[in-house]
């Protein structure tokens, strides 16, 4: 099978011209119209074999992922999606893996109205890049330099059990020891968490038409990594409140430093972290429930540079959340 038979076979839809798509697959570029009055936002990511995904992950959840943390970049500029590419290392064209693969990868594009409009494929060790587009209105992009001093502190969602989930699918010790060796097909959701997050692309669209929501970031390296991101571009410092933190059952029984941990570091959640004017409390409520998304009050920006970790009782607790960096060691 060619380069062009696979992409005609796998990764070319039937599909006439709809929404910001006026051409797509089959000439040298896409062309994309964003609605009258729009900014185009764009991201890419790469997903690299050994690095970000272990050789045996199952293809459909791979397609899926691959497109979902780069929808989860638009999810925090409140942007709305209106496409993306693909390019596509692979070291054989196996027509099993790449029926899979493309299955978990339209099924998530079809859910967010986000058709796949061009890319490129090629032979080599397996690795997935994706450029993703979305629209946003000017003025309304939840940019990570919009914090403001006494805004709340707000997580989507919980953060560290995608952690988890790696370092049991690792069989580290201690986390088998604490969770036992079942815990994966225990605990419903754990490895999906990991394999299939889900971007939140509705709640990031309804932030983005909330008067006094500001600065936002997907949580992908860490909370506290990603909080440090939107406080250097701000200027401002931080408090989160440790007992606030949502915690997922599963992180219940392990050790309290390393349940800490992976609550501030663990990465791969894919959650969106935010700040609002505490005047706007009422509406974020509202654009949670109406995106069927949770979100939990953690803290609140303070002038004073850095980031303080406090106990219930106020106090600063002294502990270090180090965010994952593809060039420092693991």
């Amino acid at each position: 099978m060619g380069e062009f038979e696979l992409i005609r076979r796998y990764f070319q839809r039937p599909q006439s011209p709809a929404g910001a798509v006026v051409l797509g697959i089959g000439d040298d570029c896409a062309l994309l119209e964003p609605s009258p009055g729009h900014q185009l936002a764009i991201s890419s990511d790469m997903l690299v074999e050994g690095r970000h995904f272990f050789a045996n992950v199952a293809p459909e959840a791979l397609g899926h992922k691959a497109l979902a943390v780069n929808l989860s970049d638009l999810a925090a500029m409140g942007a709305r999606p209106l496409g993306f590419t693909l390019a596509l290392a692979l070291p054989q064209a196996d027509d099993a893996w790449l029926a899979a693969f493309a299955q978990g990868l339209f099924a998530l594009a079809d859910a967010h109205a986000c058709p796949l409009v061009g890319g490129d494929t090629t032979r080599g060790p397996l690795n997935l890049c994706v450029t993703v587009f979305g629209e946003v209105q000017p003025g309304r992009a939840l940019r990570r330099d919009a914090a403001q001093a006494g805004d709340d502190l707000y997580v989507s969602g919980r953060t560290g059990e995608a952690r988890l989930a790696l370092e049991l699918m690792r069989g580290t010790d201690w986390a088998v020891a604490a969770c036992g060796k079942e815990a994966l097909t225990r605990q419903a959701g754990l490895r999906e968490r990991l394999e299939r997050p889900a971007p939140r692309n509705a709640l990031g669209m309804a932030l983005a038409a909330v008067d006094g929501a500001h600065a936002t970031i997907d949580v992908s390296d860490g909370l506290a990594g990603d909080l440090d991101h939107i406080l250097q571009a701000s200027g401002m410092g931080a408090e989160i409140e440790l007992a606030a933190l949502p915690v997922a059952p599963a992180l219940r029984d392990l050790p309290e430093a390393q349940r800490l941990e992976y609550l501030l570091a663990g990465g791969d959640d894919y959650e969106l972290l935010f700040t609002a004017a505490p005047a706007a409390q009422a509406a974020v409520q509202a654009a949670a429930q109406a995106s069927q998304t949770p979100v939990t009050r953690i803290g609140r920006i303070k002038e004073r540079p850095g980031l303080r970790l406090l106990d219930a009782s106020g106090q600063t607790v002294s502990l270090t959340a180090r965010s994952f960096d593809h060039f420092v060691g693991d």
